[in-house]
């Protein structure tokens, strides 16, 4: 018992070791990025390399602002990506409700067809969604940026998967009540299904906020850019400005650390408790 616990013990030391180091590696490039921000141009590439800077300059971040139109781009990535995602949450689940408790011809065919669509890179569709978005005159306008990304084949898997877990007996017993599927969806299984809900908005809200090609080949002005498309303008050809293009990265990612913190708990029980269930 001594011997048992002695081993279990020294592997959860190594483990923590592990994880400690993997943490430590991937906190490494946020921090040189955060440093790296509040630097002068004639710090960035010093050798030998420093991470803290002797001159800082926090004015970097208000040279952004002014460089750039920086609140506006982040008010359109908000609108965005804030839009995709409550569309793909009402639009997924109410499809993963379908295949999960409605009994009609050809339903695990059509299922089938949604897993293939998985397999298929974005970089594929994304000239005749341009040419869709081009023929209805949606360039350059919100719904040119929203409406093609309003559907996931993998919201619809991951969420279709959740509902699977859902005992039938639920479900049986709200048909008895003459409850109509609309009930049932809103009043039954979307309240369980809180865990997975998060989870998709959480990918869906993280994807979109770094979507950097469809907004870069569908928005034509400064006014409708979103963050990324914004601070690529700061690399040039001949030159780049890495302060403000690291105090910029900083500020993009604020929303993304702020959306995950406050999900954390309902991405982590939403991949865990039934992404691979199923009846």
């Amino acid at each position: 018992m001594i011997r048992r616990k002695t081993k279990k013990s020294i592997v959860d030391w190594v483990l923590f070791v592990l994880l400690l180091v993997g943490a430590l590696a991937t906190c490494g490039p946020f921090a040189w990025t955060l440093a790296t921000s509040f630097k002068p141009d004639a710090e960035v590439f010093t050798y030998p390399p420093q991470l803290i800077s002797s001159n800082p300059q926090p004015g970097n971040y208000v040279d952004l602002f002014l460089t750039l139109p920086m609140a506006r781009a982040i008010f359109n990535s908000l609108v965005v990506v804030t839009s995709i995602t409550i569309l793909q949450v009402i639009v997924c689940s109410m499809a993963a409700y379908a295949f999960s408790f409605l009994r009609f011809r050809g339903r695990e065919a059509l299922f089938v067809v949604f897993l293939m669509a998985l397999m298929v890179p974005p970089q594929v569709t994304l000239i005749p969604n341009f040419i869709m978005v081009r023929n209805f005159g949606w360039i350059d306008t919100y719904r040119g940026l929203i409406l093609p990304f309003a559907f996931s084949s993998f919201g619809v898997f991951l969420l279709r998967q959740y509902f699977l877990t859902i005992a039938s007996e639920l479900i049986e017993a709200a048909k008895l009540d003459g409850c109509k599927h609309w009930k049932i969806y809103l009043f039954v299984v979307l309240p369980l299904a809180r865990p997975a809900l998060g989870a998709l908005a959480i990918f869906a809200f993280v994807s979109q906020w770094n979507n950097f090609l469809w907004p870069l080949i569908t928005t034509t002005s400064p006014e409708m850019q979103t963050v990324v498309v914004a601070l690529s303008s700061l690399r040039g050809q001949f030159s780049t400005d890495w302060p403000l293009l690291m105090a910029g990265s900083i500020v993009a990612v604020g929303p993304v650390l702020i959306v995950f913190i406050l999900g954390n708990r309902s991405f982590i029980s939403g991949l865990t408790a039934g992404s691979f269930g199923g009846r």
